[in-house]
């Protein structure tokens, strides 16, 4: 049964590579949905997967790549948005 979680990354999260690494994890994973950089310096993601794949997800979101220093991670289930693939979302100006 596939989920959809909102997730908010605190900490040194920007600036460190967090947003193409979790890319590369959620691609690695098969989770679906995007990543973007917030303007209080936190991360947002929307993943979409089952249970376990979601599990290793959140593993990965609290450690970050090596240069991250993650303070805090909350999550909000949410509904479906059947999402295709994930996407680093730029920040728009």
């Amino acid at each position: 049964m596939i989920k959809h979680l909102d997730i908010i990354v605190r900490g040194k999260v920007q600036g460190v590579f967090y947003r193409k690494s979790t890319k590369a994890v959620a691609d690695q994973l098969g989770v679906r949905g995007f990543v973007k950089n917030e303007s209080n310096g936190d991360v947002f993601i929307a993943a979409e997967a089952d249970d376990t794949t979601l599990e290793m997800f959140m593993d990965w979101c609290n450690e970050g790549p090596d240069d991250a220093k993650v303070t805090s991670v909350e999550t909000h289930e949410g509904e479906l948005k059947n999402y295709r693939n994930f996407e680093v979302v730029k920040r728009s100006l």
